[in-house]
């Protein structure tokens, strides 16, 4: 057979998007934007070491809307990555890999993460 009559494979335009396949992309993506959150906290511990003039500007720069968005971001995050984890050591295991249950805990975990994340931004101090 030719390389030309070769059918071409299937990709991401074809497949109808599932919850498991949409959760392991964000998975990864969470993961590397938490890497970029980690910018936010060497600058505070940068600042707290040249003394309490800096530290007062972080203090100030970390209460500013926007960076008080990407903490939240970062809060819900994380959260979802952690779970996310878990979701992935179960599978590991042999638990959930089944269609119906595999979906539920999906949709367990969007939940639970963003619950979650809103509930420790409160704690924080992030609302209000």
């Amino acid at each position: 057979m030719k390389k030309q009559d070769l059918p071409l494979s299937p990709h991401l335009q074809i497949y109808k998007p599932q919850i498991t396949s949409i959760l392991s992309i964000s998975h990864r993506i969470t993961g590397f934007s938490l890497n970029l959150s980690i910018v936010i906290m060497v600058y505070g511990l940068f600042s707290l070491s040249l003394g309490e003039k800096y530290f007062n500007f972080f203090l100030v720069f970390v209460n500013s809307i926007p960076i008080k968005v990407i903490l939240f971001l970062t809060i819900l995050g994380f959260l979802y990555h952690l779970l996310n984890g878990i979701r992935h050591i179960l599978w590991d295991f042999g638990f959930f890999l089944e269609n119906k249950s595999s979906a539920a805990l999906g949709y367990i975990i969007i939940i639970s993460s963003i619950s979650l994340s809103v509930v420790s931004s409160i704690l924080l101090g992030l609302f209000l």
